[in-house]
């Protein structure tokens, strides 16, 4: 658009068009001043989201755990590293548990290197990059364990940093020949390379192949414009047989101007950079670009469980020990403080409590509530329970000053670790040095003071980590009694039912320890069953002695001790849903997205919470069995089928529980098949692949930096509600672009049709009568293009945005419906100026249209130039628009009221009306403006209600239903509907075979 001022500028001056040009160059001034603010503010925000989507990392300083971004680590800076975590900078480590490292970004090498933290280099070795253990390379990732360490190097004093500065300057936009196979580069190679380098600079240069696929989409629509507007400018000079006459080509100059959409690539940029910054607001932070335009075409999202559709603070629910009976907590406003809830004992198992009614209970087992944990704790069994889940964890949860407790870890271990401090049995309290403890003095210390019963102190020997292959946790503790410093070594491992209990050979009962038969194994699995049903995640304790002596630990198979165990007990943690994911889940029904969920979990521990959110129903019972397998399914049952089974699946399962990450790949790749468009959530390495699949990657802000890396949005409070709001707001900003494309259009064919048109009007001495000055047009181009397309890019959301389908994102902005109104509405403006000008001229007047009118003013054009002036208001076209959003949208209601205050000072101020924009003021014909202005405003309210009456006879309703008050006609509706069509299909075969 600057190019075309600029080029039409100098032509002005070159036919000494004075004026024009004058006028010109003001506007090429105000739009470069206001491009200027408009883009800097955009950089700003950016800049801001930059930074609140940089890694971070976490840092030890003054003695408390902070997460800052990695451009502000410093060297000296003590971090802490876990699997998923971006090494901010370069790390001599000082401690590591099963540490390894994937540092092929720098070495190139393939498999994860193990690093070890005691490892000394003197000065004199020559040890390669790749060889140091004891350190950590700043974007290296983790991909095993947990370290520690001390920042030596940051930024381009980092071993990456180095190699990027050897790289600095390299970068070329040119283009370099490709040589044959031979190796030889011809003269074609070259010519090939420099008319691709002359391709690309010129298609930088008009937009072509930078910024979103809908800016380049609207780069490309303003080239075809300029084009038209070339053509305009022919026709213009063809009108008057190509004469000389300076005034003829300046207004063809203006007429081709008023083609081109001065401010859309600047708006849409503008709108876009508000959108990320309010999106921040809503928890939300863009990555991508790109990813703006495709929210508001999401058909489907695959989500994770927990953190997201739940709180991600998981409780410990109930705790079944076999050899003793049933623990359950109620009662908990306090997910991290144990001495809130309600702690109930029942001697019953969970399965023999879901067998029978609450009165069906024999009395001896009903559950009580516990008064003294004095008088369970001494049960050993209770006790190596108790010892497992506090040991075999590395979560602590500690009781500060006012009450307030403070949990770090992991929210799994943080849950089983608050249970067990229930009893006194906290994992601090265990691990407490003999001195502290000795010298705690007559009131014992909460972090401080050890077991009256046990009087135990207990050494981490080994651990072995929790992995997604094994997906168990092992850990030796050596135990050393006070009383006669006797010591023992155990083991101690929790894990998935399954998994835990392939490494166990017995289990402890009322009568004591006992083989694990296939009976007893098929028990276990039963009271899983039953906790799971519940929503609850269950997991498996169990422990041996450990009676070898192991001198080093480092590299010790985990299998020689994962062997041999006693199954001690079950416990089973809840993770609550989001008070707001059900109405949230309830929305994208109905705003035609459907909400899969892929987790980890078991079938149904999944199940349970799917219906609690309402992704499948709560009366699942209605539909046939067949059915719910289908909305139901297991990542092994879904794995096993090929991808051509899986495409004949009538629909493809609402849930997937024990998922695994290429599950979730196959899962995106399945709804591409069938045309959907995807957005998959993640927060763990593995979650990469399916996040970069995904038509929408989105990350959570808790997850790790790999994951963050792959995701198009990051959601700052791993918030459910927070991906409809983005939804929400993508649908937005996709609902204000097709506005002010429609604004910006529609008013470049009301123009063209006006000024075309407007040519077949000739005067006294033969030459067309320009409808408006070319001043005149500079003036509507300016006034009436950047500040309202801005405005509309503001507009708050309709109310009915999240109760319609998606839009069809291969269609984009230009649907039928928004070309149909641009030219209804274009047409109609058009037809509206004209009109008021054939009033005044052969109404009222005699028709008489003067001689050289186009040159400048004189009183013979009198009668033509009022017929012109009384279209000026055709800025009339936003009556619709701000009155309904004038109280919303202030920035838009001045942008209108200022083009239409303007309008009086060129109208009326002496010399300005008659020698610059030549014409002068009206008087009774304002009637027709505002008569008009009437007109346009029933005329496009007729047609918006038009469109209603069709759409509501003609189109099909997308809205969905209340899914739980209406299985039939809900969410659910295609579910029921196919199991009704099995039983109408088998009905008539059982027909036909009789």
């Amino acid at each position: 658009m600057m190019l075309v001022l600029i080029l039409a500028m100098a032509v002005s001056f070159a036919i000494k068009s004075w004026i024009s040009s004058a006028v010109i160059a003001a506007v090429v001034a105000i739009n470069i001043f206001v491009g200027f603010l408009q883009e800097y503010a955009a950089e700003k925000t950016m800049d801001s989201l930059r930074t609140l989507s940089s890694p971070t990392a976490s840092v030890i300083r003054a003695s408390h755990t902070k997460v800052v971004p990695t451009a502000e680590i410093a060297p000296g800076d003590v971090v802490e590293l876990r699997v998923g975590d971006t090494i901010p900078a370069d790390i001599r480590l000082i401690e590591c548990m099963n540490f390894e490292t994937d540092e092929a970004l720098l070495t190139g090498e393939s498999l994860p290197v193990a690093k070890e933290a005691e490892t000394v280099y003197t000065e004199d070795q020559n040890i390669g990059v790749g060889d140091r253990l004891n350190l950590a390379y700043s974007s290296a990732t983790v991909t095993k364990g947990r370290a520690k360490g001390y920042v030596y190097a940051t930024g381009m004093n980092t071993e990456i940093g180095r190699i990027a500065q050897s790289l600095k300057g390299k970068n070329s936009r040119i283009r370099r020949p490709i040589p044959k196979e031979s190796g030889k580069i011809t003269w074609g190679a070259y010519i090939r390379a420099a008319a691709g380098t002359v391709k690309d600079t010129i298609f930088r240069f008009l937009g072509l192949n930078v910024g979103t696929p809908l800016q380049r989409k609207l780069s490309m629509l303003a080239l075809v414009l300029f084009g038209v507007a070339v053509l305009f400018a022919i026709v213009v000079l063809a009108a008057n047989k190509f004469t000389n006459n300076s005034d003829v080509i300046i207004y063809a100059v203006a007429t081709g101007l008023s083609m081109i959409p001065a401010s859309l690539v600047v708006v849409l940029t503008i709108t876009m950079s508000m959108g990320t910054k309010r999106m921040v607001q809503r928890n939300v932070i863009v990555r991508n670009m790109n990813a703006l335009e495709s929210l508001g075409a999401v058909t489907n999202i695959c989500s994770d469980k927990t953190g997201t559709l739940t709180q991600g603070k998981m409780v410990a629910k109930q705790a079944y020990i076999p050899a003793y009976g049933t623990f359950t907590v109620d009662d908990i406003s306090n997910p991290t403080n144990p001495t809130i809830g309600k702690l109930i004992y029942s001697p019953a198992s969970p399965a023999e409590t879901a067998d029978h009614a609450a009165d069906e209970i024999p009395d001896d087992a009903k559950p009580v509530e516990i008064e003294d944990l004095g008088q369970h704790i001494p049960n050993p069994a209770v006790k190596s329970f108790l010892l497992i889940g506090s040991l075999c964890n590395l979560a602590t949860v500690h009781g500060g000053k006012n009450g307030v407790w403070t949990c770090r870890g992991d929210p799994t271990e943080i849950g089983i670790q608050v249970f067990v401090t229930r009893f006194n049995f906290g994992r601090l309290k265990l691990m407490a040095p003999a001195s502290r403890t000795e010298s705690s003095g007559g009131t014992p210390n909460e972090e401080e003071a050890p077991l009256n019963d046990t009087e135990a102190q207990w050494h981490l020997q080994a651990e072995f980590p929790f992995d997604s292959g094994v997906k168990r946790m092992a850990v030796v503790f050596k135990h050393r009694a006070f009383a006669d410093g006797s010591t023992s070594q155990m083991v101690f491992m929790k894990g998935a039912v399954e998994r835990v209990l392939d490494a166990c050979v017995n289990m402890r009962t009322r009568e004591g320890d006992v083989a694990i038969t296939d009976e007893r194994k098929d028990g276990i699995l039963a009271n899983m069953e039953a906790l799971a049903t519940d929503g609850l995640r269950v997991l498996a304790l169990a422990s041996r002695e450990w009676t070898e002596d192991v001198m080093e630990w480092r590299g010790y198979p985990r299998e020689n001790v994962e062997n041999g165990l006693t199954f001690l007990g079950l416990i089973g943690l809840y993770d609550p849903p989001r008070v707001e994911s059900y109405q949230s889940v309830k929305k994208c029904q109905q705003a035609g997205i459907t909400v899969h969920m892929l987790t980890g979990d078991h079938k149904a521990t999944a199940q349970a919470i799917a219906q609690q959110v309402g992704i499948i129903p709560k009366a699942l019972y209605k539909v046939p069995p067949h059915i719910t397998k289908a909305v139901v399914m297991t990542a092994a049952e879904f794995d096993q089928l090929t991808d051509g089974q899986v495409d004949e699946l009538p629909v493809l399962p609402l849930v997937v529980a024990r998922c695994a990450p290429q599950t979730k790949v196959r899962m995106v790749e399945a709804l591409h098949r069938r045309n959907c468009f995807v957005a998959m959530t993640g927060d763990g390495v593995n979650d990469s692949p399916s996040l970069k699949q995904a038509d929408v990657g989105i990350a959570m802000g808790s997850g790790s930096d790999v994951a963050k890396d792959a995701a198009d949005i990051v959601l700052t409070d791993d918030n459910f509600a927070s991906i409809l709001n983005a939804i929400e707001e993508g649908r937005r900003m996709f609902d204000n672009i097709k506005k002010f494309v429609l604004h910006v259009l529609a008013e470049n064919i009301a123009q063209a049709c006006t000024l075309l048109i407007g040519l077949a009007f000739k005067d006294q001495s033969g030459l067309s009568v320009f409808p408006l000055a070319p001043v005149e047009i500079l003036w509507i181009i300016l006034i009436t293009s950047g500040l309202p397309d801005m405005g509309l890019g503001l507009v708050q959301a309709t109310p009915d945005i999240m109760v319609r389908p998606p839009h069809d994102r291969h269609r984009g902005v230009f649907t039928n419906e928004i070309l149909l109104d641009m030219v209804v509405y274009g047409l109609w403006m058009s037809t509206l100026c004209l009109a008021s000008f054939v009033l005044v001229m052969y109404g009222w007047g005699s028709g008489d249209l003067g001689i050289g009118c186009n040159n400048e003013y004189n009183p013979s054009s009198d009668r033509f130039v009022v017929g012109f002036s009384s279209m000026k208001p055709g800025s009339t076209k936003y009556l619709t628009q701000w009155m309904y959003d004038v109280w919303y949208n202030r920035f838009l209601f001045w942008s209108v009221m200022a083009g239409f205050v303007t309008i009086f000072p060129i109208l009326y101020i002496p010399t300005l009306d008659t020698k610059v924009f030549n014409h002068s003021g009206i008087s009774w014909e304002w009637g027709i403006v505002f008569v008009e202005a009437l007109l346009f405003f029933l005329g496009v309210e007729l047609w918006k209600w038009g469109k209603r009456i069709y759409i509501r006879h003609y189109l099909k309703d997308d809205y969905a239903q209340d899914p739980e008050a209406d299985l039939e006609t809900g969410a659910f509706s295609r579910y029921t509907t196919m199991a009704m069509d099995t039983i109408e299909e088998k009905r008539a075969a059982k027909n036909k075979k009789n």
